[in-house]
C-alpha cells in the first residue's frame, strides 16, 4: 500500500500531471467521462483502501467522493471481495448469459426493502435505469411527454439532459422554467417533449402539470435533489396525489439516495410509493449496475411473452403484437449482483446504518461550527450519509437558490483541501461509508481549518 508522509503539509502531483498530459493525447480531454475532469488537471489515482485513496505521486487522501457515492462500504471491503471471488470460482465463469439464482435473490431483496417495487429489471447503470423508466412510462400511458424538475439530473441522454444547470437568462421564470439543453446535439423534439417543473413549489408545479396532463406520461424526480436538497414533505405528498389524479406516473430516481439515506431509499423516509423506482451506485458494490423497479401491472409490460421477438425472424413472429423491448447482454451480471448482495447484507447489520449517519451528522455539525467561527456563512445540507457544503445562510430549496451561494469561495476551499489530503471533486457533495472513522472526521475538520486559513489569508 502506498503511504503518504504524515508530516507533509501539501501534496505534490507532478506524476499525475504527466499522466494527464499523456491521457489527453488518447482520450478527449484526458478523461472517459466529463464529470471526472477538473482543472488544472484531475488527480490520477493508484490505489484505494477503506476510506482512503492514494495517487500516483504517493499522496494519501480521505475519500469523500467514493466514486460519486457508490462505495458505501469503502474501498475493497473483504466481505464484498469474498462474495465476488466465491461467485466466480464456485460457478466457473464470470457470466452465464442466462437467467440465474442471484437475479431472483436480489429482486426479492429489493422488493422487501423498497415500498414502491413489486418487480424489477436489471441494467448496467443508473442512467440506463432512468432511460428504461422513461420509455416504459410512455409505453404504458401512451403519452409522449415527460416532466422533470429544474436542477435534477437523471443521466446523460437527450430527453433528460436539460435544465440541470441552465443559464438563468435562458431558463425562464422560477414559476415557469423553460427547457434548456445542457449539451449540444440534443434534438428539438426532445425540448418539445420535456416539460420542466419548479422544485419545491407545488402551486406552480401543479399549474404546469394540469396544463399538460393529457400529454404527460410521467414525472421523474430526485426526491432529494442531488442527494442533499430534500423535497419538502407537503410538496412531495401533494405531487403524489396530483400524479395519481391526472393519470401521470411518478418516477423516483433513487440512484443517489438508494441505501444512502435509508435502506429503502427516500421513499421509505417520505412514506410514499412511486410507480417506478430507479436504482444504481451503492447497489453494485463497486461494479456497474442499474435497476428499474415498479408496480407489477406496469413492469409486466416488459415481459417478452407479451409480443414478438424482434431479433428472431420467421416462426410466426410477424403475427405477434409489437413488444416493449428491453435487453442487454450484461443485465443481471452475477458478479455485480454478488457484490451488491454482500453490500446490502453489511448495511443490514444491526446499528450499521445508524453508525454511518451518526458520524456524518457529527462531521456536518463540526464543519458548520468551524465555518461560523470564521464568520463564513455555511450550511452542511444533506440527509443520511450524504451532504454538501453550501456557503450561504439563506434557505436553499432548489437549483436557483443554490446559485446564490458563494461558489467561488467554495471552489478555492476545495482546491486547498486537496493539498491537505481531503478528496472530492471540487464543488461535489460528500459521501461517507462504513470505512470512515472518527479519526477521519477529526482530520477532515482540521484540514478544513487549514484550508480556511490559506484561502482567507489569516
Amino acid at each position: 500500500m502506498i503511504k503518504a508522509e504524515e508530516s507533509s503539509t501539501t501534496h505534490r502531483r507532478e506524476r499525475s500531471k504527466q499522466m494527464y498530459e499523456e491521457a489527453a493525447e488518447v482520450m478527449p480531454g484526458g478523461v472517459t467521462a466529463n464529470i471526472k475532469y477538473f482543472g488544472p488537471h484531475p488527480i490520477m489515482m493508484e490505489q484505494g483502501h477503506g476510506s482512503k485513496l492514494y495517487d500516483v505521486d504517493g499522496n494519501e487522501y480521505i475519500d469523500f467522493l467514493l466514486c460519486y457515492g457508490a462505495l458505501m462500504t469503502g474501498h475493497g471491503h473483504p466481505s464484498v471481495y469474498t462474495a465476488v471471488t466465491e461467485q466466480m470460482y464456485s460457478k466457473g465463469t464470470t457470466i452465464f448469459g442466462t437467467p440465474h439464482q442471484l437475479e431472483i435473490d436480489m429482486a426479492k431483496k429489493l422488493i422487501d426493502l423498497y415500498p414502491g417495487i413489486e418487480q424489477v429489471r436489471y441494467c448496467n447503470s443508473g442512467m440506463e435505469s432512468t432511460l428504461l423508466a422513461v420509455r416504459l412510462a410512455a409505453a404504458y400511458t401512451g403519452k409522449p411527454k415527460l416532466a422533470k424538475f429544474e436542477g435534477h439530473y437523471h443521466g446523460g441522454y437527450d430527453q433528460v439532459l436539460m435544465s440541470v444547470n441552465p443559464d438563468e437568462s435562458k431558463a425562464g421564470s422560477a414559476e415557469e422554467p423553460v427547457a434548456v439543453p445542457d449539451s449540444s446535439g440534443i434534438p428539438e423534439k426532445d425540448l418539445d417533449n420535456t416539460v420542466v417543473l419548479p422544485f419545491n413549489n407545488i402551486e406552480a408545479a401543479e399549474k404546469r402539470l394540469r396544463a399538460h396532463a393529457d400529454e404527460l406520461s410521467a414525472v421523474i424526480m430526485e426526491p432529494i435533489q442531488a442527494g442533499f436538497i430534500p423535497a419538502e414533505k407537503d410538496f412531495i405528498e401533494r405531487l403524489r396525489e396530483l400524479t395519481k389524479e391526472l393519470g401521470i406516473l411518478l418516477i423516483f430516481d433513487e440512484v443517489k439516495t438508494g441505501f444512502r439515506v435509508a435502506l429503502g431509499g427516500a421513499q421509505e423516509i417520505y412514506g410514499i410509493q412511486p410507480d417506478l423506482t430507479t436504482l444504481g451506485k451503492v447497489l453494485g458494490g463497486g461494479f456497474p449496475v442499474g435497476v428499474l423497479g415498479g408496480k407489477k401491472h406496469i413492469m409486466e409490460l416488459c415481459s417478452p411473452k407479451a409480443g414478438r421477438d424482434i431479433l428472431t425472424a420467421g416462426s410466426g413472429q410477424e403475427k405477434k403484437p409489437d413488444p416493449f423491448f428491453h435487453s442487454g447482454t450484461y443485465n443481471g451480471h452475477p458478479t455485480t449482483l454478488a457484490a451488491g448482495l454482500a453490500t446490502i447484507e453489511l448495511l443490514e447489520e444491526e446499528g450499521r446504518m445508524e453508525s454511518i449517519f451518526t458520524r456524518t451528522t457529527k462531521l456536518r455539525q463540526d464543519l458548520e461550527d468551524l465555518y461560523h467561527s470564521w464568520g463564513v456563512p455555511m450550511q452542511a445540507m444533506g440527509w443520511g450519509s450524504i451532504f454538501n457544503i453550501v456557503l450561504t445562510e439563506e434557505p436553499v430549496r432548489n437549483m436557483r437558490d443554490m446559485k446564490k451561494a458563494d461558489t467561488d469561495l467554495r471552489r478555492r476551499i476545495d482546491e486547498a483541501l486537496l493539498e491537505f489530503g481531503i478528496y472530492s471533486k471540487p464543488m461535489n457533495r460528500y459521501s461517507l461509508s462504513t470505512a470512515h472513522t472518527d479519526e477521519d472526521v477529526d482530520k477532515t475538520v482540521r484540514a478544513h481549518e487549514k484550508a480556511l486559513k490559506r484561502v482567507l489569508g489569516e
